[in-house]
């Protein structure tokens, strides 16, 4: 994220990091990233749809999710086609509520840890039994099988992170970037502390890992671990509370999936990797067809309807969680390269409108344990072997080294070297532009600025 805030402070280019990837490093690795990166966020509009129903069949059992996944598609992708300043407003009371929300189940945690629940006293009994971490596959060898856990699981858990980098899409559209952009990125880091790791501790301080809701096959929100914490401490009304909470959550997620989607298919548009019609816009700055596209995507949801199609759509939904990893990669290296650019034309970082800490260390840390990850994410497919889970496991790499290797074939486009960069396009412009400060308006906005 920082080295993002770096690139995106210094250029605030449409459908950024993609456009980074292709100034600083290879056109054909900006090509790669931005089309897996899209086809990720296209797929999960398609997973947030039905996500949608699954939670709603919590209280309707007997209603179909095909009926939820029409409705709020359309109702979402409507939204996607105003300008984006509905886009934001929406996206800010669905964000006021997860805030809420998590604020109130910390308060909610710690309540029943220390002795509000039905069971009284918790404190730390869940960490020694049956223990903080799930030992899998590795037997007559504790701590390996714990840790197996742990890496096996990596992938699910990088899934949730992913969006923190939408900050640098957004870049493009932003009226302030230079002050705004490095203001996000600061606070990126003590909002995955509050609303991340800490929700986390606390689940785990009041879930066990054993806990028969989390092992069961539902597919609504009852193995939500935030309704088995409640069910467990005895409170019978809070469930359809986070219940709907957590229905919020997934169409505010569908509605950045749209938007996102869509700012990289114009950043790709305009780097030539994408049709130029891809790009054009309405007067008020709408891409149209790349939001219809987009869009069109999230009508997969309508695969888990047949449990044949429904298997290929897990295989889709796979794709988005190593292509995150793959994301934060290239952005890390476009981050190396762009560094090696400033070099290269005698640019000192102190000049620049925002300056990331530890660098270049940071950067060549994303790279390893990236790479690391996306490597033996798929571990579990070796143990014994298993054909299927081998390409569910790593047909987003695939997918990867087929769409570069492809368009290098094509285009036969050289690296780029460091003094040939473009640091110019889209900077001067910026610089160019004269900001006035404005303050928050209303509560509100003054608690959503802080």
């Amino acid at each position: 994220m920082v080295a993002l805030g770096e690139m995106a402070t210094f250029l605030p280019v449409s459908g950024a990091f993609t456009a980074y990837a292709s100034r600083f490093v290879d056109p054909s690795l900006g090509f790669a990233m931005g089309w897996i990166y899209w086809f990720s966020w296209a797929i999960t509009y398609a997973l947030e749809l039905t996500a949608s129903g699954l939670i709603i069949q919590y209280w309707r059992a007997d209603l179909n999710i095909g009926i939820f996944i029409g409705s709020f598609w359309a109702i979402i992708t409507a939204v996607n086609f105003l300008p984006v300043s509905f886009y934001g407003e929406i996206e800010f009371y669905f964000a006021s509520i997860k805030v809420l929300t998590v604020i109130g189940f910390m308060i909610f945690a710690i309540c029943i840890d220390a002795g509000a629940g039905q069971h009284g006293y918790l404190g730390f009994d869940t960490w020694k039994n049956p223990g903080a971490f799930a030992p899998y596959l590795v037997e007559n060898n504790e701590a390996v099988a714990k840790f197996v856990g742990f890496w096996a699981v990596l992938i699910q858990a990088g899934f949730s992170y992913q969006g923190t980098e939408l900050v640098g899409i957004a870049a493009g559209e932003t009226s302030n970037p230079r002050k705004t952009v490095p203001a996000a990125i600061k606070k990126t880091f003590y909002r995955i502390v509050f609303f991340f790791v800490l929700t986390i501790f606390f689940i785990g301080l009041l879930v066990p890992y054993n806990d028969e809701g989390l092992l069961s096959d539902t597919t609504d929100a009852s193995s939500s671990p935030f309704v088995i914490a409640a069910n467990l401490a005895g409170v019978k009304v809070l469930p359809s509370i986070i219940n709907a909470v957590l229905l919020c959550v997934v169409l505010s997620a569908a509605n950045s999936n749209v938007y996102s989607g869509s700012r990289i298919l114009v950043g790709l548009s305009e780097q030539g990797s994408a049709p130029k019609w891809m790009g054009r816009t309405t007067a008020r700055g709408v891409p149209y067809y790349a939001v219809a596209f987009t869009a069109a995507f999230g009508l997969l949801g309508f695969m888990n309807e047949s449990n044949a199609a429904g298997e290929v759509f897990n295989w889709f939904v796979n794709i988005t969680g190593v292509a995150g990893f793959i994301t934060w990669t290239c952005i890390n290296i476009s981050h190396i390269a762009f560094m090696r650019a400033l070099a290269a034309r005698g640019v000192s970082r102190d000049t620049l409108p925002y300056k990331a800490m530890w660098q270049p260390w940071f950067s060549w840390y994303g790279v390893f344990f990236n790479v690391l990850i996306i490597l033996t994410q798929g571990f579990t497919s070796f143990m014994p072997w298993n054909t299927s889970d081998f390409f569910v496991a790593y047909i987003s790499l695939i997918l990867f080294a087929v769409l570069y290797g492809g368009h290098k074939l094509v285009y036969r486009q050289p690296f780029v070297k460091p003094i040939e960069a473009d640091l110019d396009t889209g900077r001067k412009e910026i610089e160019e532009m004269h900001f006035e400060e404005a303050e928050p308006v209303g509560a509100w906005q003054k608690f959503w600025a802080w």
